[in-house]
């Protein structure tokens, strides 16, 4: 299977990565130069304006991609936490400050209006690319004023959720563990946003979404929450305790 992507092999590409704590052998097979040829490429990961950037080469999708989760509705979110369901999915009726592993973090949006709402969350994302644009992210709120003590509550691991829940020791399970599976669509509505576009062509699905749930029921001490779309069947087949409806998503919410 071809590439559908690289990374520009550039010294100061190289060296972010390096400050961002990611081991550079993450992009080992995507490191490339910019010259070489495209045919069958979606999307060049390169370090440009002092931002980690994921840049379609299709211009029908759009601008690049990057993480800010301070600015726009991302930042308008985080500063009202309390009030999203996705915090109260979490926390069911727990009032104590709690554990999250978010095992399928992606861009860590979800990851860091958790933080706001005062959670320790470990965020786990085992794409090279996108861990990339989050360590980017996360490291530039650490930066702000308003997003600093919101991101010293998020630590990044690149790597499989899968490998990583089963290895917890007992002291390290979390009282939550999250996930946001991306499935194949199956409406003619599929696809809408440019992103969620170009997150497919570079990314693909999380085929292994039932194994990792029926793990993270292993791990988790009080609940696991799955974010679905709104019509969509539960992971595994599982049925869920109980659900949290939203317009256009749920979350199913598994205590345990």
């Amino acid at each position: 299977m071809s590439a559908t992507w690289i990374a520009v092999d550039q010294p100061d590409f190289r060296d972010r990565v390096r400050q961002l704590h990611l081991p550079l052998a993450c992009l080992d097979g995507h490191w490339s130069s910019q010259g070489q040829d495209q045919a069958g490429l979606k999307a060049v990961l390169e370090w440009r304006d002092g931002v980690v950037q994921l840049r379609p080469l299709d211009k029908e999708l759009g601008n690049p991609v990057t993480v800010d989760f301070i600015h726009g509705k991302t930042g308008f979110r985080f500063m009202r936490a309390q009030h999203e369901m996705i915090v109260k999915a979490v926390a069911g009726r727990s009032k104590d400050p709690l554990r999250v592993m978010d095992a399928t973090a992606g861009l860590g949006r979800d990851s860091f209006i958790l933080a706001a709402a005062g959670f320790a969350v470990t965020a786990i994302e085992r794409h090279p690319a996108i861990a990339c644009l989050l360590a980017d992210g996360l490291d530039r709120a650490r930066y702000s004023p308003e997003g600093a003590a919101v991101a010293e509550r998020i630590q990044l691991q690149w790597g499989v959720a899968h490998s990583i829940l089963a290895q917890l020791a007992e002291s390290e399970r979390p009282d939550v563990v999250y996930l946001d599976p991306m499935f194949p669509e199956r409406t003619k509505h599929a696809l809408v946003k440019k992103e969620m576009r170009l997150f497919r062509d570079v990314v693909g699905d999380d085929m292994d979404a039932d194994a990792l749930m029926e793990i993270a029921l292993e791990v988790a001490r009080k609940r696991v929450v799955v974010k679905r779309p709104r019509k969509a069947d539960s992971v595994a087949g599982r049925k869920p305790g109980y659900q949290l409806l939203g317009k256009s998503s749920r979350f199913d919410v598994y205590p345990v």
